[in-house]
């Protein structure tokens, strides 16, 4: 991460008079202060507004993504008969094909600017793939539908960071981050609930079997939503149409405010191989991706979670249905921990006392096989997803100019992150079962690992901070500027 123009305090161009127009007022293009911050609420609540379908793609992402764990146990391992390794290996297929696409994915959308087109054509084609799971009769056919499913869902979850980036600001970002992910953490609760729903009542239905019907039902939900996502999805804010030309100024000078140079400047000036350049050759992007991944790895217990949940004793049915609460509490954690981070504007110490929390977890996991117990675990493991969110927001934060370079860092960061998933596909064998105290000690490492690694990054962003302050002192700055969040 290096320090350059892109980190000085927003500054407004001189008038033709030659008087600074702060001098009069900053804001007399858009009727004045009152004015504006009216007419900055009506736009953030219309922003706020089409953005929240973000959520239910995010959902349908991953119910998509995870139904082959809902399936494992009703049909899916017995008909293609798959090892445990075979089935390992069609889990973690999806996150290769998934990490191959997103950089060149997010640069594409960079440079397009047409996220209300791209984002819902990948949603329709990886709802396809997802359906034609349900015909395949072998592990080899499971297997390539899988990777092509990781190959275009690629091109969600960090075209969907970048696009909150280039509309949001430091200080809105968290919130809007933890909006988007519970996106992903409500789909565990609702997915279990819509898998119980069909694996129970629609096996043999006109001769298919009922984990054949959750490929065909939530792939084809997932084109219907496609198609309407198209009509509400925002561009860019130089290239959204339903805009006022008010509007479109005011969004454009917030990002301006917030880094201290317009995001559509900063692109004409930079070009997409820029942008790749900047973000290949920092070493923080790596070091930061490599935090992600530690903790991704602790979280792969996600994509087996109805196999813990059955752990405890239950019959399938109610098994799936008490995946369902610890990830509702995981969403209400995630928006208070991101709401007060935002407000505190402190990121750190919120991203580890999830991660402290979810260890605990981890540890009475091992230690007992009561089951109040074990499902209370499960409720601590669930909200470590809460740090992370916050983690993803720092993210942002941390890498906010050129646009270019930050669409790069988002895919880097995400894509990297997913080697995590890959390995976590390998750490919950049957035979570790039923207490898993090895895979639950190999997450309980990831973590601590994860909070050392976020803890040399604070301190190298303290580092810059405090280089920022003594370069305004050279100059002679008395207004504080852009300072790194930690």
């Amino acid at each position: 991460m290096s320090i350059s123009k892109y980190s000085c305090s927003a500054s407004l161009p001189p008038s033709k008079g030659g008087v600074d127009p702060e001098d009069i007022d900053p804001d007399a293009e858009f009727g004045g202060s009152a004015a504006r911050k009216e007419l900055e609420r009506k736009l953030l609540r219309k922003l706020d507004l089409r953005m929240s379908i973000l959520v239910l793609i995010y959902i349908l992402n991953y119910v998509d993504r995870n139904n082959a764990g809902a399936a494992r146990s009703r049909g899916l391992v017995a008909d293609l008969h798959l090892t445990d390794q075979q089935f390992a290996t069609l889990l973690s297929i999806l996150y290769v094909g998934y990490i191959i696409m997103q950089i060149p994915s997010n640069m594409f959308l960079n440079f397009t600017g047409k996220p209300s087109l791209y984002l819902p054509a990948c949603m329709a084609v990886w709802g396809m793939i997802s359906a034609l799971t349900g015909i395949t009769t072998n592990f080899t056919g499971a297997v390539i539908t899988r990777f092509f499913l990781g190959f275009v869902e690629a091109a969600f979850f960090p075209g969907s960071l970048f696009l909150i980036s280039k509309w949001y600001k430091r200080t809105e970002i968290g919130f809007r981050t933890a909006i988007l992910y519970c996106g992903n953490i409500i789909s565990n609760a609702f997915g279990a609930l819509l898998a119980s729903g069909i694996l129970g009542g629609m096996n043999n239905v006109l001769g298919h079997a009922a984990w054949r019907w959750l490929f065909y039902l939530e792939g084809a939900l997932t084109v219907f939503v496609a198609i309407c996502a198209i009509f509400i999805l925002p561009d860019f804010p130089s290239t959204t149409k339903w805009l006022s030309d008010d509007e479109r100024r005011l969004a454009l000078r917030r990002m301006e405010e917030d880094a201290g140079v317009g995001d559509q400047k900063e692109t004409e000036q930079g070009g997409l191989t820029h942008g790749l350049y900047l973000a290949v050759t920092d070493w923080t992007v790596w070091w930061f991706a490599m935090a992600v991944n530690a903790i991704v790895v602790s979280l792969s217990f996600n994509a087996y979670f109805p196999t813990l949940s059955a752990t405890l004793g239950y019959n399938p049915t109610v098994s799936l249905l008490l995946v369902a609460p610890p990830f509702v509490f995981a969403v209400i954690v995630t928006f208070c921990l991101c709401r007060h981070s935002d407000y505190k504007q402190e990121r750190f110490y919120h991203i580890i006392g999830s991660w402290i929390a979810g260890i605990i977890g981890f540890i009475i996991a091992i230690s007992t096989m009561n089951t109040a117990a074990r499902y209370v675990s499960l409720f601590l493991m669930a909200q470590t997803y809460a740090g992370l969110v916050v983690m993803l927001a720092w993210m942002n934060n941390s890498f906010p100019r050129p646009p270019s370079k930050r669409a790069v860092c988002v895919a880097i960061i995400n894509g990297f992150s997913q080697l995590g998933n890959v390995a976590g596909s390998y750490i919950w064998p049957l035979s570790w079962g039923p207490t898993y105290r090895y895979s639950y000690g190999i997450c309980i490492a990831a973590s601590g690992t994860a909070i050392i690694m976020a803890w040399i990054f604070k301190q190298h962003l303290i580092s810059l901070n405090e280089k920022l302050e003594r370069e305004e002192q050279e100059k002679g700055i008395k207004e504080k500027g852009f300072r790194y969040l930690l």
